[in-house]
């Protein structure tokens, strides 16, 4: 309005047309008051004179025309004009000012830093709160734990000061400039120091400590859970490089155009020969039965140097190291081979490590570390599980040698209560090996008598036919130990246990850096200028080096090997046909199916089952869905609905009340009840499936288990689409909004519908109350019963409120005061004593079967009033609210039901499909998982037959090898 004044100002620049546009802002904004002013007199009462022709006239551009006596109307058109213009130009300055000020504040606050990155970073106040105790409880025990570089403490101390000082300095310098500007951002700059200080405070916090079991525990939780982890992305980083390798050979395969003749590769024996052991381990690692087949077995006390001469015929450091800490915790089978490299490979894994690399080889002290750590499980300090690798490389004899943990007198506290007694008994299983060659290790060093190996070697081989002792760190027994002493060791003359033979060996200088070169090259400078193995009678040459030992023990490893390995091929062959028999005798029809064959075979039929779902029809969807949303539903529309609504009072408020009730339930818990409906008819529907497939003729109940551990966990998992909530919502609520039974077909549907649910709920009430008041006289007479107090009670009372009920059957849901009082004085004239509590108990059930009783005889009238109904409508003289509420529950039902159906055929089915395929995928990596759910005599037979007949065939095989060789 204000523009629109100052342009027309602007081209006709007088001020008579300043008075024309008040008068035309005065014309169109208050037509009554300018009627008003036309029918008043002008100077002295009377007619109007005419004026308001002349104030209200049109003027043209150049036609003004001014009325001759510039009376009360003009000045009256003047002070409008003033007081508008003065109070535009008021709203305008304000405006004007109140933009500039707000762009002004824009500009400020876009030069500001964003601090919007804190909240995102900082966390709530009881979650930062609680996440800073964790974090000051784990750093303090921590801290005791690892050792830190103190160099890098403090370079990580500065590092946090300098960090520090920066936010501090840029803090300052947004809180000043939010001063500066006004007092706006007061609440920001206190909420960013509050933030700030509990940081600091926070990161500062050291007090609290726990005790060193919990602790202890905590720890070893956190390695767990680190090895479990690492444990799965190497089996998979495994898997990707095995894919990767063959994906190569392929593409290499394609680009020469050539075709490969699969040809098999020619292992060597060593490398036969290991196979079969970790064969044998993995079908009897308890070690308690026919696991005889020869093997190097390396023991001695802990620190004694085992592991250093392991590494010496190996020609490489393989293993980790530590001071004074026991490093090795599970047994280490080792094959020796002789390759043109020099490289090492795990059992289980594709990867090779070059010996020759330093890289390569703290890569590979890592994962035996890893590994070690891994087997360790339930606070153990040891375990049995054998970490197997092989070692080839020019210049090594082949053999299989077992690095067993080293023997301890002593244990300490971070250790577990049985490392001892485990330690020996692993240590026994091994050497009980009749065919096992000993290697004992003994500890120049020290005194003989503490040596604790010696007893228990003695114990397994007391004649000394398959033990190799092994005497380290000779070139400190120079220096302490007197020179007949070391004779009469190496000589068999100081110890009880006899011996093969006697070895003089050195395995370093005690520096963990000396590669394998430079201690064999120490050890033979060692042993040719010595003066202790010089002297003519204390030692022969061939008794010294690792080189003479690794030949010795090769050669007696090859010859126990040549006389044995046919002893234990005629073992198995036994056996195999034992188990062979055992199973024509107990399973004739069946073919011998390992688990993984099995499991493979019931994953099929389970992803059948999940096909066949989209197979059912959809009228038999439908129909499942509405029994089950029904039985979700009908407690909350009796009880929150058509209970209160009814009982209310008339037509009008029935229906108003309905109304607010249905909306109030469509827009809240309805679309989550019925989303819950239909995961549950799904998971129904897919039971009942497999439940018909296991009566079936051809059905094997050994996948039973199976079966329902996967559907269990898949259906776990499962959870429906978030959009379907709000889809049937709106599905929902615009089917309420109609109120009207649209065909006669529909209005008996609803009336048997109203009917067999008020019978339903009719009979649960009568339940309820034969419950309470107890059995009939038939009954007590035919059945020998009898009433309990209470019983009785409550039929005395069910008597009176009989009597009210029949007196006033319009009767109100609730009993009024004197009706109470009444009831009770009746009851105590009779000698009856309760309370009006127990009134009220008996009357809710009395007066629900009472009110349930009129539903369905209004039901019964409703039944043959539909074309009453429409042309009354609400005046129908006949109340049907009943059967339209209950017609608009069941077009609800009818429309979730259809939407329910397409949502399981077109996603949801599909959905579960793909979590049951991860689930099979998780279910066969892991083999716990699947020998605990395919069990039975037959999985088991099965097993260790096929077992048997691999290892008997292996057997077969190396033994044939062997021949050739000879």
């Amino acid at each position: 309005m204000l523009r629109a004044a100052k342009q027309i100002a602007h081209h006709r620049g007088t001020n008579e047309r300043i008075t024309y546009l008040c008068s035309k802002i005065v014309t169109s904004t208050s037509n009554s008051y300018y009627s008003t002013l036309n029918q008043k007199t002008y100077k002295g009462g009377g007619k109007s004179n005419g004026w308001s022709k002349y104030f209200l006239a049109p003027r043209g551009p150049k036609g003004w025309t001014i009325p001759p006596s510039r009376g009360y109307g003009m000045i009256v058109a003047r002070v409008l004009r003033g007081a508008l213009k003065l109070r535009y130009i008021l709203l305008g300055g304000a405006i004007g000012g109140g933009v500039t000020l707000n762009k002004k504040y824009e500009d400020w606050k876009d030069g500001l830093p964003d601090f919007k990155w804190l909240e995102e970073v900082l966390p709530k106040d009881e979650k930062w709160t609680r996440f800073s105790k964790a974090l000051a409880e784990f750093g303090s025990s921590v801290k005791d734990v690892i050792e830190i570089d103190p160099r890098l403490r403090q370079l990580g101390e500065d590092k946090i000061a300098e960090w520090r000082r920066w936010f501090d300095t840029r803090l300052d310098d947004a809180i000043e400039a939010a001063d500066y500007q006004g007092s706006t951002l007061n609440e920001s700059k206190g909420e960013i120091k509050a933030k700030t200080t509990v940081t600091a405070l926070s990161l500062s916090n050291d007090e609290s400590r726990r005790k060193y079991e919990a602790l202890q525990s905590q720890v070893e939780n956190l390695q767990t859970e680190v090895i479990n982890v690492q444990i799965k992305y190497q089996r998979e980083l495994e898997k990707m490089e095995k894919e990767n390798r063959e994906l190569r050979q392929q593409f290499l395969i394609l680009k020469q155009n050539k075709k490969t003749s699969t040809k098999k590769i020619k292992k060597s024996l060593i490398d036969m020969y290991s196979e079969v052991l970790d064969e044998l381990t993995g079908y009897d690692s308890s070690y308690s039965m026919a696991d005889h087949l020869p093997r190097v077995v390396v023991v001695g006390d802990q620190s004694s140097g085992k592991t250093s001469v392991l590494e010496s015929i190996a020609k490489a450091r393989i293993f980790p190291r530590g001071s004074g800490e026991m490093m090795t915790r599970a047994p280490v089978k080792v094959t020796l081979a002789e390759g043109p490299y020099h490289v090492a490979q795990f059992r289980d894994s594709d990867r090779e490590y070059d010996l020759n690399k330093e890289s390569d080889l703290s890569e590979l002290r890592r994962e035996v570390e890893f590994r070690m750590r891994a087997s360790v499980r339930g606070g153990k300090t040891v375990s049995n599980e054998v970490i197997s690798m092989t070692v080839k490389g020019p210049g090594l004899q082949r053999m299989v040698l077992v690095d067993l943990p080293g023997i301890i007198s002593t244990m300490t506290v971070d250790m577990a209560a049985d490392t001892k007694d485990s330690i020996h008994q692993m240590t026994k299983h091994y050497m009980s090996n009749p065919n096992a060659i000993i290697l004992c290790i003994q500890d120049g060093s020290v005194d003989a008598e503490r040596s604790n190996v010696t007893d228990l070697v003695m114990q397994c081989d007391p004649l000394g036919r398959r033990t190799i002792f092994v005497l380290t760190k000779v070139d400190l027994a120079e220096e302490l130990a007197d020179p007949d002493r070391i004779r009469k060791i190496l000589s068999g003359k100081l110890f009880n246990m006899k011996a093969l033979g006697y070895y003089a060996v050195v395995t370093g200088r005690g520096r963990k850096d000396d590669s394998i070169e430079a201690i064999r090259q120490y050890e033979e400078d060692f042993f040719k200028n010595s003066k202790l193995f010089h002297r003519r009678g204390v030692i022969m040459p061939h008794q010294v080096t690792s080189r003479n030992l690794s030949m010795a023990v090769s050669d007696r490893f090859w010859k126990m090997v040549r006389e044995t390995i046919e002893q234990q091929a005629d073992a198995f062959k036994a056996t195999r046909f034992n188990l062979e028999t055992e199973w024509k005798n107990n399973f004739p029809r069946l073919r011998e199916s390992g688990r993984d064959e099995l499991f493979e075979k019931a994953k099929g039929e389970i992803l059948d089952e999940v096909v066949n779902l989209s197979q059912i029809c959809a009228k038999k969807w439908e129909e499942a869905l509405s029994e089950k949303l029904w039985d979700k539903l009908s407690n909350y529309v009796f009880e929150n609905v058509y209970l209160p609504a009814a009982q209310s009072g008339s037509q009008n408020s029935v229906n108003t009340m309905v109304d607010i009730k249905l909306r109030q339930w469509a827009e809240q818990s309805l679309p989550a009840k019925s989303v819950e409906a239909g995961w549950e008819t799904l998971q129904t529907q897919f039971l009942m499936l497999m439940e018909k497939a296991r009566k079936s003729p051809d059905h094997d109940d050994i996948f039973d288990n199976l079966k329902l551990a996967v559907i269990d966990e898949a259906i776990r998992r499962h959870s429906w689409e978030d959009k379907a909530i709000d889809m049937l919502r709106v599905i929902q609520l615009n089917t309420l909004e109609d109120r009207f039974v649209h065909d006669k077909a529909e209005w008996d549907h609803a009336v048997k519908f109203l009917e067999n649910s008020v019978k339903d709920k009719l009979d649960q009430t009568e339940h309820t109350l034969s419950e309470m008041m107890g059995p009939g006289q038939f009954t007590r007479i035919t059945h020998w019963k009898s009433l309990t107090e209470d019983q009785s009670k409550r039929r005395h009372v069910k008597y009176e409120l009989d009597k009210i009920l029949r007196t006033d059957e319009k009767h109100l849901p609730t009993l009024s005061y004197d009706e109470l009082t009444t009831v009770r004085k009746n009851l105590q004239r009779e000698g009856v004593e309760v309370d009006t509590d127990y009134i009220r108990q008996t009357w809710f059930p009395t007066y629900r079967r009472h009110f349930l009783k009129q539903a369905l005889h209004r039901a019964h009238d409703c039944r043959k009033a539909y074309y009453l109904y429409t042309q009354q409508g609400t005046e129908c003289e006949i109340s049907c609210s009943d059967v339209v509420l209950f017609w608009r529950i069941q077009q609800v039902i009818k429309v979730t039901c259809n939407a329910l159906r397409q949502q399981v055929i077109n996603r949801e089915a599909r959905r579960l499909d793909k979590e049951i395929k991860e689930v099979l995928d998780e279910f066969s990596e892991d083999e716990e998982k699947k020998a605990q759910l395919l069990t039975g005599k037959r999985v088991l037979l099965a097993e260790e037959l096929i077992k048997v007949r691999h290892i008997q065939e292996k057997l077969e095989e190396f033994i044939n090898c062997l021949n050739q060789e000879k």
